[in-house]
């Protein structure tokens, strides 16, 4: 082994359905399959791990809440997750984030990594940050598994991750139920819990083909996404959206907005299995992309690049470019992986 590489990784997770919490699953899984063992902790427990946030041996992977710990940490590698949204989380709190950020910049051997092209030009446009790489988001190793895809039978438009407004559930469920009046064998899956959980129960009283789940762990989710025809999602301004390629490895097709990250996923699919809704979501643009995406064959994609593996392998690529035994190196110029 790489006398530089860490001889272990700490992650900070989440709590976000096909979030945080999934990027720091499939992060340790990646570095299990290299052959170092890495822990997922949550940003409250850190402070317990003391020693080896200061042991430079370990490295520390932290997400944006988990920002404060950075000046304590020794080897660290800071996630910028997303654009912070002032409409959905307040003016406080975006100020508190955007001094993580910068202070990130400020810290010897820390490094700012976004998760998308976009997230770094916003953050790095908006908040004037340095932004040290880019690393898209790893899919967890069972959304990679094969799977006899001419047997499922696949009846749903589904949307998976957390059911508030910034996720454009609200002002995407007319289409869908315009689009279910008119398929008899449709029906429709939301995935998650939120504060918009009560106008879904309305609408599944009124309509039984309106099916709601609640947050389901991930091979529930795969489960429910192999019976997918459409997944869809309603926010224009998706820092990655890693539940894009969760959907696209499971066949489904994906109808987003034609804005965000997700765009980088898999470009050269756009107008096959990627169909973009009008980020406006009006009402009659965005039932035509879903009847578009309707006619599409289900085709299960490998996305080998957003591999556990892989990804795991890019953060100690980019962790190398600073590491040295006892100290660091001198800051680099931004690299994209």
């Amino acid at each position: 082994m790489n006398p530089q590489a860490p001889q272990k990784v700490l992650i900070t997770g989440g709590h976000e359905v096909g979030g945080v919490e999934s990027f720091a699953a499939g992060l340790a899984a990646g570095f299990a399959e290299l052959g170092i063992p890495a822990e997922v902790v949550a940003p409250k427990r850190l402070l317990s791990h003391w020693r080896e946030l200061r042991d430079w041996r370990v490295l520390k992977i932290l997400g944006t809440i988990a920002l404060f710990a950075a000046p304590l940490a020794r080897r660290a590698i800071c996630i910028v997750h997303g654009v912070p949204r002032a409409d959905a989380m307040g003016w406080l709190r975006v100020i508190a984030i955007n001094a993580g950020y910068k202070l990130a910049n400020f810290i010897p051997g820390t490094q700012l990594v976004a998760v998308s092209d976009y997230t770094a030009a916003q953050v790095r446009t908006t908040f004037n940050v340095r932004i040290d790489g880019v690393i898209r988001n790893p899919v967890l190793p069972m959304f990679q598994e094969p799977f006899e895809n001419a047997a499922q039978e696949r009846n749903l438009i589904t949307f998976v991750g957390r059911l508030i407004p910034s996720k454009g559930v609200d002002r995407f469920l007319p289409a869908i139920r315009d689009v279910l009046d008119e398929t008899p064998n449709l029906r429709a899956c939301f995935i998650g819990e939120g504060e918009l959980r009560p106008m879904l129960e309305e609408a599944a009283r009124a309509n039984p083909r309106i099916l709601l789940t609640g947050a389901l762990g991930s091979q529930a989710v795969r489960d429910w996404l192999r019976r997918t025809r459409v997944f869809v999602s309603g926010n224009p301004v998706e820092p990655f959206g890693i539940t894009y390629v969760e959907a696209m490895t499971q066949g489904c097709v994906v109808a987003m907005p034609a804005g965000g990250g997700g765009l980088e996923i898999a470009p050269e699919q756009i107008g096959k299995q990627v169909q973009l809704l009008p980020i406006s979501l009006k009402l009659n643009e965005t039932v035509a992309a879903l009847r578009r995406a309707l006619t599409v064959e289900s085709v299960p994609l490998q996305m080998n690049a957003y591999s556990a593996r892989a990804v795991a392998h890019a953060y100690l690529d980019l962790d190398s470019q600073r590491a040295v035994p006892g100290h660091w190196a001198h800051k680099q110029p931004e690299a994209e992986i």
